[in-house]
């Protein structure tokens, strides 16, 4: 790994030392609270403070990676020799891939013997993280730039991504259901099951009644859709850590299968999802 660096963006939803071990670089996204001036990296507050403040009302906007941000960032790199290899977060939910790439085209001028190779991951939060652990997991074994982009490339759409919210109200701020679906919805209890597709997008894929049966809904995904039961299963909560542990339980009982990492969904991926979500990530058949 030493002639090129492996770089990420916070929207992997992986933990700080997790990067840091690993000697992974990463480019925070960011957010403001509405009525505030201050905007805060992904990084400044932990998750449960976050999701506290999203639970007496406030609201959160988010903002992409931009340019000049990773402009800074790849440069350093650049001048010391070494190439860049960027799994970034899915194109579309975010304008992050897309600053990534107008910085590259920016810095080729000056380092044209240098490469920067740009994976769009099509995936969100520890979906993502878990092809950036795969990925890495060749680098550590000694694939070239170009091998560990191509894996990625290859990999991407087996990453399966199924979770559930507990909170219709954010889905309906951000377009996905109708006022008249949340407010139903809450009040019968109902819990929608969804996932991201091969174009990177949200989508609902069905509803259940209760959130006991959205947390088996997607143990059971993984029981329809996995391909390798030895390959690391990642899952990532919104602060209700009770749920997540619940899940582990049944994904041990029914399957054999231990959950090898719970991370917190950070503020940028919380700000559309709210507290209570729960996703569940593992290699399948497909998405």
């Amino acid at each position: 790994m030493s002639d090129y660096v492996f770089f990420v963006d916070s929207a992997c939803d992986l933990p700080q030392e997790f990067l840091a071990e690993r000697h992974i670089r990463c480019c925070p996204l960011s957010f403001t609270f509405d009525g505030e001036t201050v905007s805060h990296s992904n990084f400044d507050l932990t998750p449960k403070e976050f999701f506290a403040r999203l639970r007496e009302g406030a609201t959160a906007r988010t903002s992409g990676v931009n340019v000049q941000d990773f402009v800074g960032a790849f440069e350093e790199v650049l001048k010391e020799g070494k190439d860049i290899l960027y799994l970034g977060f899915s194109s579309a939910l975010s304008i992050t891939l897309s600053s990534a790439k107008m910085a590259a085209e920016e810095l080729k001028e000056t380092y044209p013997d240098r490469k920067i190779l740009i994976v769009d991951t099509l995936a969100a939060s520890t979906g993502y993280g878990l092809l950036v652990r795969l990925t890495h997991d060749r680098i550590a074994a000694g694939a070239t730039i170009e091998e560990a982009a191509q894996f990625a490339e290859n990999t991407k759409l087996s990453i399966c991504h199924w979770f559930t919210v507990d909170d219709l109200g954010h889905l309906r701020r951000g377009g996905r259901i109708g006022a008249g679906a949340a407010i139903l919805g809450s009040l019968l209890g109902i819990k929608p099951i969804l996932h991201t597709d091969d174009e990177g997008r949200l989508v609902g894929v069905s509803k259940v009644r209760g959130r006991g049966a959205s947390l088996k809904a997607l143990c059971d995904k993984y029981g329809e859709l996995s391909t390798d039961r030895s390959a690391p299963v990642y899952l990532c909560h919104a602060d209700c850590m009770e749920d997540a542990e619940k899940v582990c339980a049944m994904m041990k009982e029914q399957y054999g299968v231990t959950v090898e990492l719970i991370a917190d969904i950070g503020p940028v991926i919380g700000a559309h999802t709210g507290a209570g979500t729960l996703s569940l990530f593992f290699v399948g058949k497909h998405r």
